[in-house]
Parts: C-alpha cells; structure tokens; sequence
C-alpha cells in the first residue's frame, strides 16, 4: 500500500527522543523555547508559541486578537475544519470565502466583493484566516491591503505551507499577517508527532498566547496584579487551556527542522515528475502562482470528467483498489452536517463545491521512491485511458 503521505524518521530523530526521555524534564523543559526559536530562526519571526496542536494554535490566535460573540470572522470552505471550528470556540460566527478557480486558495476577487457587501451592510469580519492549501501561499499582499482598507485582522493558516515561501521571503515571517499557524501532525512537511505553533512580531499577541497555552497561569512577577508571595507563587490572569507542546515533541521536531529544507527540495523534485508524466491525461495539474513557492505538502490533481467515461468516485476506488491510498483534501466546511445545522447550504460557494468533485490527493512524501511514483502515474494511466 503507498500512502498519500508519511512521516520520515530516522535514528537522529529517534535519539533526540531517548535523550529527553533520560533527562529531567518530560514537560517544561528546555526543549519547547528551543523549538521555539529554531522556528523563529527558519521563519523570520520575532516570536513563536508552541502548542499541542495546530488546531490549539488556532483558537489561541483567535481569542489573542479578540474574537468573541459579536464577531464574525472569515476562512476558506476548502480546508480542514478546524480553520473554521477555532472561531465557534470562541462563540463568534464563522463565513466562508469561495476558492480561486487555479490556485485553489481564498479568492482575492470574491473576498473583495464580499467585504464591500458587508460594509454596506455593518457586519465586516474580525478576523480572516486564509488558508495555504496544499503549501502554496495564498495571495497575501492583496488580503493585507483589504485589511488596511476594512479594518481586520489576518491568521495565515499556514498548516501545509513550512518550508514554503512568498515573495522570496519565508512563509510564516507574518510581514502581511498578524499570527501565522503550522501543523506539524505526522503527514506534514516535518512532524513532532502531534503539534502545531503560532508565529508572530507582535510581543503583545505572543505573550497572550503564552499565557492561554498553559491555563492563563504566569510565574512573570512583571505581568502579576500584586506582589509575589514567594518562589512558589503563580497567578492565572486569563481562563487558559493545557495546550502545552511535550518536551518529547519539541525535540523531536528540533531534530526533524535540520531536513526541513532537504524535505521540501524532495518533494518539488517529485511533484516535477508528476508533472512532467502527467500533462498529457485528462486531469488538471496543481497550478503554481509566479509569487509563491510552495512545500508540496499536498500534490492536488483534478479530473476532467468531461474527457473521461469514468466517475470520480470510480477514479479514486481504482486508484485506492490498486494499493495507492489516494485522499481528498477537502471536503467544503460548508458542506459538512454540523455546518448546514448553522445555515449553510449546496451552491453557498460554487468554486469550492466543483473542486470537490473532481479533486485527488495522489500520494507525495519523502520516502516515495520513483518506482511507486511511475506505478501511480501508469494506474492513472489505465484508468483514464
């Protein structure tokens, strides 16, 4: 069976782990502000926080910028759903933005048109998470100038995009953004098991995520109400969460960031074959913006059903019966039980709704070797012939 993606471990990473593992600190050590700043060091960043996952880091970013209950903020339909579920943590409301037709990240045409709808009518967004769908950036420029002009905050949702860059300078270095979130679950560029991290220049945002990372608790005599009654002393300043990030984790991602740029030229030099063999099949290739470079987590093909006698279902079981565990990535959010619960409904983003239909993630990872690579590529072969 070949996966559509796979962590890659080797004894370096697995030492790393061992040697925490005998040291003294499983947890609130010395790993995590390591981490941390080898993060900052890659990214461009002034700050980063660690957490237990990148959804963590979401709901963190939200409430660090103020989302509440009179608040709607606004994503991507195509995503995974904790874009979305990190504001209705926080009780505010969440929309949707539709797709661009190439890139396949928030469209900077119907965000514009909607942002000047929703002025008319008092109900502009808090916040706007755009989403690096499959690595590639969204165009960040463009949402930072609406910002300007409408007044909201940005989280990049950078889960598929370490290692990716725009406009020449590394994804994550929030030059257009307030906050910048990476996963780092095991079928991402690097992994730390399970993790995720929040990126940020502004002192203040980051010092308000440390604090809801770990119970709203500070031991900072500086940012206490009063005085401290001794070494033992701590104050919860803010109704926090355990989202805190494991030692074990820290290391193993400190250990996994040193392949981190050896990762990305991997995948690029396997996405090229892709499409190199691919052109000439019915199927749209992943398009790459001149702005961006993108990490390749995801390699997104699309079918063009009008050129073939078969279902997309039928595609993927074919690829899926001959060993290859292709996905989809991703369902629309809107789409989603849960979501029409809340009003949304079939034909509420029509790019994102045709993108699902014809979308296959084939699979792309480091370990891939040219030989599974040229077995996908004649299975699809077959089966669009």
């Amino acid at each position: 069976m070949i996966p559509y993606g796979k962590q890659d471990i080797n004894q370096q990473d697995i030492d790393a782990v061992i040697d925490v593992l005998k040291s003294d600190y499983l947890t609130q050590g010395p790993q995590v502000p390591l981490f941390e700043k080898t993060i900052n060091e890659i990214v461009k960043a002034n700050y980063s926080v660690a957490v237990n996952s990148a959804t963590s880091a979401l709901h963190i970013a939200c409430l660090a910028l103020g989302v509440g209950k009179e608040d709607v903020v606004w994503t991507s339909p195509i995503t995974f759903v904790a874009s979305a579920n990190c504001v209705l943590y926080c009780g505010a409301s969440i929309d949707f933005v539709d797709i661009d037709a190439a890139t396949y990240n928030l469209s900077t045409v119907a965000l514009e048109k909607k942002l000047k709808q929703a002025a008319l009518e008092n109900n502009l967004p808090k916040v706007i998470i755009p989403v690096h769908l499959a690595g590639q950036s969204c165009d960040m420029q463009k949402i930072h100038q609406l910002s300007l002009q409408y007044g909201f905050n940005i989280i990049e949702d950078a889960s598929h995009a370490i290692g990716a860059t725009y406009q020449d300078a590394p994804i994550g270095n929030c030059q257009y953004s307030d906050i910048t979130v990476f996963s780092f679950h095991p079928v991402k560029i690097v992994t730390t098991a399970e993790g995720g991290i929040a990126t940020t220049n502004s002192s203040e945002l980051a010092q308000k995520m440390q604090l809801l990372r770990s119970h709203g608790i500070t031991r900072d005599d500086s940012l206490m109400t009063d005085e401290s009654h001794g070494d033992w002393y701590y104050q919860q300043l803010e109704l926090g969460f355990n989202y805190r990030m494991s030692e074990l984790h820290a290391a193993l991602g400190i250990s996994q960031l040193k392949r981190l740029e050896k990762f990305v030229e991997n995948r690029e030099a396997k996405a090229t074959l892709y499409n190199k063999k691919l052109a000439k099949l019915p199927i749209t290739l992943p398009y790459q913006s001149g702005s961006t470079q993108s990490s390749w987590h995801l390699y997104v093909i699309r079918l063009q059903l009008d050129k073939i006698n078969k279902t997309h279902q039928a595609i993927f079981n074919g690829l899926r019966e001959a060993g290859i565990l292709v996905n989809l990535h991703y369902i629309p959010v809107h789409l989603q039980p849960y979501y029409q619960k809340l009003g949304f409904k079939i034909n509420d983003f029509p790019i994102a709704e045709q993108y699902y239909k014809e979308a296959i993630s084939i699979p792309l990872f480091a370990q891939l070797s040219e030989s599974e690579q040229n077995y996908i590529i004649q299975t699809l072969e077959q089966l669009l012939s």
